[in-house]
């Protein structure tokens, strides 16, 4: 990797995590109070039973949290600095440019994921096949989630219409789906609408590795295949319809 790539990276981490990190602590405050505060509500509803499927689900929804954030401030440095511009006219690539903007976001993140990571150690008991699993679907759900945050940032035109975007995905990747909770807590047929959410694969792959879903209720061949496929889909579509040079 040389220099001139090193240097882009470095300054997308300063720029996008060390400065923001400094200047508006409160940002740190707010990522890790939305999965703590589902974490909450689903472990007292339960009276303690899905704590540890409520904690799982917390690090599901820092990660695909993290990558939907580049979304807003990749949207916010193009229409606001109009660094994209100065991006575009260099020599560096879109690729790189994105790369160091997705190191940044889980720089930014590691405050929750910290956090998180140790109420898994205390009260989720993996097995080491497990973790690297759950690691495993962790960094597949982040890649996901930094492409679609990509992707919409390259069609987004104001910083109020990316937290629009923020806003419904969320919903749909993290509240509603059974991302907290075992799927089988969903009554039939209300179920396969669940299954429409990429991140109910996931889940489903974790909490089945982890002991908390029977492996009768999940399918994990398919699971691995449903979200790897989306993966490459969303990954093709980004590289052929983004606007990074129709700015």
């Amino acid at each position: 990797m040389g220099k001139s790539v090193l240097s882009q990276i470095n300054a997308s981490i300063l720029i996008n995590a060390i400065y923001a990190m400094q200047g508006y602590p409160a940002m740190l405050i707010s990522n890790l109070l939305s999965p703590i505060s589902i974490i909450i509500i689903v472990t007292f509803a339960s009276h303690g039973s899905l704590l540890g499927e409520a904690v799982s689900g917390g690090l599901i929804t820092a990660f695909v949290g993290g990558g939907l954030s580049l979304q807003a401030d990749l949207a916010h440095l193009k229409n606001d600095f109009k660094l994209q511009d100065m991006v575009v006219s260099s020599p560096t690539s879109a690729g790189v440019y994105l790369f160091g903007m997705a190191i940044s976001e889980l720089i930014f993140q590691i405050p929750s994921i910290i956090t998180l990571l140790a109420l898994a150690f205390f009260f989720v008991h993996a097995t080491l096949f497990a973790a690297a699993e759950v690691f495993a679907v962790l960094v597949l759900l982040y890649a996901f989630s930094i492409v679609l945050g990509f992707f919409l940032s390259t069609v987004s035109s104001d910083i109020l219409q990316s937290w629009a975007f923020i806003g419904i995905l969320s919903i749909l990747l993290t509240t509603i789906p059974p991302v907290y909770y075992p799927i089988n807590y969903i009554p039939m047929p209300w179920r396969y609408i669940a299954y429409i959410s990429p991140t109910t694969y996931a889940a489903g792959i974790v909490q089945v590795s982890l002991g908390y879903l029977p492996p009768s209720q999940s399918n994990i061949a398919l699971d691995w295949a449903v979200l790897i496929a989306l993966c490459i889909i969303l990954f093709v579509i980004a590289v052929k319809k983004n606007r990074w040079r129709d700015v």
